[in-house]
């Protein structure tokens, strides 16, 4: 089978690279039926032909090591067009153009102007990676970690959830303060773990629309004007961490 740049080639999460501390949440869950279940699909349907995304589902977890964490971004499910998922929630690799929901963050970003500097427009073109944000720990994360090209939502509700249920409540055991992300439904469905967490540190969490154009204005939380990066480094600081620098000198090179 000729395999396109960037799709997954087979389901192999012993070849996926996850930082040391995120190993035992990786492991319970791949040692567990529902894994055994949701690998079966993914090669079912890689064998019949589909074309999955991204190529390394953990990407989110090689990134940003566990120890690091102190902003979890939650979406979806993957970009699901050609080239653009590679593991991060909502960034694209270096050199692809932004797609509009990731325009709508930078946008949004934009207009909280007392957040260090703005993230300039012409910065926003050039690159829409996230790895300056994962490499200061944002926990990019989507709620399903593969999806179909073209099919969006295609691998919802087949097993991925347990194991991103899992990562959100190995981040809220840590003793630090921790803001939580959570843009649509599918994020939004892990408010009550953020709520009953039992962790020794300060959270916050920060519930708005998904940023795609479809939603990013409409009720009842809409995502534009939510100012979530602001309010995220006012509550980091509060509780005395380092505030996130959301805006990168040349993202496009990190």
């Amino acid at each position: 089978m000729l395999l396109r740049e960037g799709q997954l080639a087979a389901w192999n999460p012993g070849e996926w690279l996850v930082a040391g501390d995120w190993r035992p949440v990786v492991r319970q869950f791949l040692g567990g039926e529902v894994a055994r279940r949701l690998g079966a699909y993914v090669q079912a349907r890689i064998d019949a032909g589909a074309i999955v995304y991204p190529p390394m589902p953990f990407q989110a977890l090689a990134v940003t090591p566990l120890r690091d964490v102190r902003v979890v971004i939650l979406g979806q499910d993957p970009y699901h067009g050609a080239g653009q998922a590679h593991g991060l929630a909502f960034s694209v690799p270096p050199g692809v153009r932004p797609p509009p929901s990731l325009r709508n963050i930078f946008q949004e970003l934009a207009r909280g102007s007392d957040i260090a500097e703005p993230m300039a427009e012409s910065a926003a073109a050039r690159s829409g990676s996230l790895l300056p944000w994962a490499r200061q720990g944002v926990l990019l994360l989507n709620t399903c970690l593969t999806v179909e090209a073209g099919l969006p939502a295609s691998h919802a509700k087949r097993g991925w959830e347990v194991l991103t249920d899992a990562i959100v409540e190995a981040v809220l055991t840590q003793p630090r303060p921790v803001v939580c992300m959570l843009w649509g439904a599918q994020a939004q469905a892990k408010r009550a773990l953020v709520d009953t967490s039992s962790g020794w540190g300060a959270r916050l969490a920060l519930c708005a629309n998904h940023p795609s154009p479809l939603s990013a204005r409409r009720p009842p939380i809409p995502f534009v004007g939510c100012n979530h990066f602001q309010l995220a480094n006012q509550f980091l600081q509060k509780h005395g961490a380092a505030p996130v620098l959301w805006r990168a000198e040349n993202p496009g090179e990190n």
